[in-house]
């Protein structure tokens, strides 16, 4: 077949031909032209509308604003919002200025996003304790206002209910393609963890689960990214070098830093040209800057998990035995704000001092009238915990008894851990080989001191990190959705927070057995399919 010469056809036919094929470029399009003058338009509304409130009259304004098509240029939007927040405000208005301020914040550059947050948390925290109270449970997790909220709250004290994930789809299915559905590693991976300083030992373990990880991927071995380990030396200063070095050297994704303090010093910088997967939680449940993802090991979020637990099983009210350490107060406030909002009740708080070893007279006040919808709670570490379960035998007490991951050291020890049998607490799954596809722990702990103890469960930490990291981007963008890895199904929250619903376990005959339904344990040394 011969080659068509356009240049052989008279310009009026090689223009006619081009535009019947959808192809003409000599000009503007009708429908370019049309946006345009779509986007002038309402430009002229918004200048319009901000005369308006100026004159002071700010339903004029949003009279204005209500004739704006529903789809605009960002730069367009962002300055109708921010009349609509200025309008709402002089109204009185506090909700729907901060919700439109939220609306507002993803449309501005990095450097402007930190201000308006903390202008919409000022407008909301405007609206007092009480009301903000009442109004956070009605409010949707996709709303864009809802985070904003709950740091108003938080800044006057109030502590919200945690929002628990809902498990809906897992990531990563194979739909005859060579990458998992979702499935998007990054080229270049910044490892920011301390080498030195308070927290090394922590980080070590971290970092073995991490590497662990990136060995153990037989469905995409072949994209593994390319990783470099920066020291933060522990200090938040430290975790900013290694920030800005790491975008210097062409990181396309930063894990880490581990230190709240380190967290909340990289998060406040004027800029974060790299996305980062930081592995705390800020301090002052600050807004996480767009594009970046927090993932901790929080015990506030075992807290809630076990109050929801309790209702499910038909338990309403709850005698507490807890430590008086800071992860025990921490892990207590949030079951009793989780237990409260669910309808719960705490019938007793008992808290046992360090050194006390006879319960006697605070086990017997506290059983007393307790109902057949009563639990008992144990916020304890192993050594209290073995004290206080055969005295509540003696107290012939049959409630059930639940916990956390902090009554388990994680060593298994029959002997000592028969006193606990009954007892049920949440925990990570892969201490259990109870999610397959992972490597099995007891071979790794045979092999790595970081893998076994009471490390194991940071070693699962840096496992699910790696695990993460191609799938942040789906995780976000499909609620719901959620990874099984090696410290409980991870989802992610519209505020770009990971959540981990972990495993039930329960003590039998002094061994902590995995309870929950659909998690039956793995075969020692099996690393599933």
């Amino acid at each position: 077949m011969s080659r068509v010469r356009f240049l052989a056809y008279p310009a009026t036919i090689l223009i006619a031909l081009l535009y019947l094929a959808g192809c003409a470029t000599l000009g503007p399009s009708s429908q370019s032209v049309s946006s345009q003058a779509q986007a002038q338009t309402a430009i002229e509304r918004i200048q319009a509308a901000d005369a308006a409130l100026k004159h002071g009259h700010a339903d004029a304004a949003l009279k204005q604003l209500a004739t704006l098509p529903s789809s605009l240029p960002p730069d367009v939007q962002q300055q109708a919002l921010d009349v609509e927040a200025r309008a709402q405000l002089a109204l009185g208005n506090r909700l729907a200025a901060a919700r439109a301020i939220a609306r507002r914040v993803p449309l501005l550059p990095q450097p402007a996003q930190a201000a308006e947050r903390k202008q919409a948390v000022a407008i909301l925290a405007g609206m007092g304790k009480g009301s903000l109270a009442s109004l956070y449970p009605t409010l949707s997790d996709q709303d864009p206002v809802r985070p904003y909220v709950k740091q108003a709250l938080a800044s006057s004290g109030a502590t919200t209910p945690r929002a628990l994930p809902q498990l809906n789809e897992p990531v990563g299915t194979l739909t005859g393609a060579s990458v998992p559905q979702g499935f998007v590693m990054p080229a270049h991976v910044a490892l920011l963890l301390p080498a030195t300083g308070p927290v090394a030992v922590a980080s070590a373990a971290v970092r073995d689960g991490f590497f662990a990880a990136y060995f153990h991927t037989p469905i995409t071995q072949e994209q593994r990214p390319s990783i470099k380990v920066y020291d933060t030396g522990g200090t938040p200063d430290g975790a900013v070098a290694a920030y800005r070095q790491a975008v210097t050297d062409g990181a396309s994704l930063v894990v880490g830093p581990l230190g709240r303090a380190a967290v909340g010093a990289v998060f406040s910088q004027a800029s974060l040209p790299v996305p980062v997967l930081a592995l705390n939680h800020a301090p002052g449940n600050e807004a996480i800057p767009g594009g970046s993802v927090e993932f901790a090991l929080l015990p506030e979020a075992e807290g809630a998990q076990l109050a929801a637990h309790m209702i499910t099983a038909g338990l309403h009210a709850a005698i507490v035995f807890r430590g008086n350490d800071d992860t025990a107060k921490r892990t207590f406030n949030a079951f009793r704000v989780e237990f409260d909002s669910l309808g719960g009740q705490i019938a007793n708080d008992i808290v046992l001092q360090p050194n006390a070893v006879d319960f006697e007279g605070q086990v017997t006040a506290a059983l007393a009238g307790a109902g057949s919808q009563t639990g008992i709670v144990a916020l304890l570490r192993p050594t209290q915990a073995r004290l206080l379960l055969p005295q509540l035998r003696l107290a012939r007490s049959t409630l059930p008894v639940f916990a956390t991951s902090m009554i388990y050291s994680g060593d298994e020890n029959a002997t000592a851990d028969s006193d606990l049998d009954g007892v049920q607490f949440c925990d990570e799954p892969w201490l259990y080989n109870a999610q397959a596809g992972l490597p099995s722990h007891a071979e790794l702990a045979s092999k790595l001191s970081t893998a076994g103890g009471p490390a194991a469960r940071l070693f699962a930490f840096g496992m699910d990190a790696y695990a993460l990291m191609p799938y942040l981007g789906w995780l976000r963008s499909h609620p719901g959705s959620y990874l099984a890895g090696a410290t409980g199904q991870l989802t992610m929250d519209s505020s770009g927070h990971v959540q981990r619903t972990p495993i039930w376990v329960q003590f039998q005959n002094g061994v902590a057995q995995p309870v929950a339904a659909g998690l039956e344990p793995v075969a020692a040394g099996s690393t599933g399919p």
